[in-house]
Order: structure tokens, then sequence, then C-alpha cells
């Protein structure tokens, strides 16, 4: 007998601004379903991250039907749970957890929400050379996505040389040689050049983290620029690339489908994503995902 109440929860820290509850519970209201969606914010609760697999239980102990789990909980908390599903294993991070008769399940859906944004946010962007910032989920994530969708090269910069170095390794025995490689900052200059795009994937740019994630100057017409970031949709980045007539992709899409790919999951229907991306222009107070 399909239910017609959910409830389920997002852990992680410092995740009070996120608009995870809103976007579930609107798009649930327009299904003739309750969604009860709690925020489970490992700071407010002054516990590690690694209690991560104790509040998974708990939630399953309580009768959630499913968790989301973001930064810094997306790997740690694999240990602790009953099976992956392939994308989340090939990954080595979940951001989605179904409960189930006594099971958690972890699922990504970090990979398929970005590359649905790119798909219908950039859909004639060439990708031979792809250059991303930022090697951590997230960009783990989008790195997948974008060699998924056919990138030639994606190279990997990242402050930490040995997390970079770590993730275009697992990106090499994942789509074969030379799909991915790794740099540090100081060689952005010559990699953007004739790099066709741009993938920001660092928190640079959130309100909290305002700024540019690199000098404007290695921006260029020819590059088109897409960002994880989506509080808020227009950061500094993208404001920046469009003013010199990039090609832009901000946040707000990728946000939306990995939300609606993970409604499927916890509820088996067929969310509206149309719906849910006019819902996150109004919640994040600003619209547009394309130049």
């Amino acid at each position: 007998m399909a239910k017609d109440s959910y409830l389920v929860g997002l852990i992680g820290a410092g995740i009070g601004p996120s608009l995870s509850p809103a976007l579930h519970e609107r798009e649930a209201d327009r299904q003739g379903l309750r969604c009860v969606y709690r925020l489970i914010d490992i700071d407010a609760l002054g516990v590690p991250p690694e209690s991560v697999g104790d509040l998974v239980r708990a939630a399953r102990d309580l009768g959630y039907d499913g968790l989301n789990i973001t930064h810094p909980c997306k790997r740690l908390v694999i240990p602790h749970l009953d099976g992956l599903a392939p994308q989340a294993e090939a990954l080595g991070a979940v951001n989605t957890v179904v409960l189930d008769g006594g099971r958690a399940m972890g699922h990504n859906t970090d990979v398929t929400g970005f590359a649905a944004s790119f798909a219908r946010g950039l859909p004639d962007a060439p990708l031979e050379r792809v250059v991303q910032l930022g090697a951590g989920g997230a960009g783990a994530a989008v790195a997948h996505a974008m060699l998924t969708l056919g990138a030639g090269r994606v190279t990997v910069v990242d402050a930490l040389p040995e997390r970079a170095a770590d993730l275009a390794d697992s990106l090499v025995a994942h789509f074969g040689d030379g799909r991915a490689d790794h740099a540090t900052p100081d060689r952005l200059p010559e990699l953007l050049t004739p790099a066709d795009g741009l993938v920001h994937a660092t928190p640079t740019g959130m309100a909290a983290h305002p700024g540019l994630p690199l000098p404007a100057a290695l921006l260029h017409p020819g590059l088109w620029v897409a960002e994880v970031v989506y509080r808020p949709l227009e950061t500094e980045l993208l404001r920046t690339a469009r003013e010199i007539g990039c090609a832009t992709l901000d946040g707000g899409g990728m946000a939306v489908f990995q939300a609606a790919d993970a409604f499927r999951l916890f509820t088996g229907r067929e969310p509206d994503s149309t719906r849910m991306l006019a819902d996150i222009a109004e919640l994040a107070g600003a619209v547009g995902t394309r130049s």
C-alpha cells in the first residue's frame, strides 16, 4: 500500500540555511503527500562528524523514511550503511540514504543532479578540456558527472595537492587513462587559456565565504563557467564571468535535480523538476540558470 506521509531529514554541519526542507515539502504538498523534513545539524547538536552512524541508527529507530547527507559526513556515513547503489560506490560518497525495512541503503544524487542541470543549462557546451576547481565531496560528484557527460579530460585543481591527486587517480581508474589529471592552483593561467570550460566546486562565493575563487583576469569569453554554489544563485564568479561574455550555469539546477532524485527515492513518486526550479529561484531570491 502506497504511503501518503514521509519523515525525512538532512544530516550535516551548519545546515540552517539549507533549502532542502522547502524543496521537498513544497513538492510533496503539490502531490497530495505529507512530508516533514527535519534538519539534523551536528554543530547545533554539539557532536562530531563521526557521530553520523549513531544519527542514522536513531533516525531508523524513530521511523524516518530517508536522510540526505551533506558535508562533512558524505564519506563517513558509508561504513554505517547496509549497502550502496553503484553510483555511490563508485564515488565513495553518499548524499541520500533510503531507510526501508530496517535497512539503510546509500545513494548519490549529486552526480545525476549536476549532470541533469548541465545538460539542461549548457547543452551545446564544448567539453574537450575542462578545468575543475575543488576536489572535495562536491568536486568528486561533478567531476564524475562531467566525464559521464563525455568530457574529454578533466583537470582537477585544489589547494590540497594530495586531494586533487587522489580524485584524479580515482577518475582515471573509473573512466580510463587520459580522462583526468591534477594540478596546483599556480598552473591555472596555463590551464585556462586553452580550456573549454571551468567548473567551480569550492565553498568560495557562498554567503559565508564571499569572493572569487581565482583571479578574474584568468577568465575569458571562450570559457563556459559552471557553479556548484547556489546561495546566492549569482555568485561573484558568475557575475564576473557573465560580464566578460562567458556562458554560465548557476548551482540552482544541481540543487534541484539532486533533490528531485532524492524525492523519487524517498517516495517512489515522480517529482516535477520544472516546478522545483521555480521554487529554488523564489527561495534563493534570484532567477536565471543560464546566461
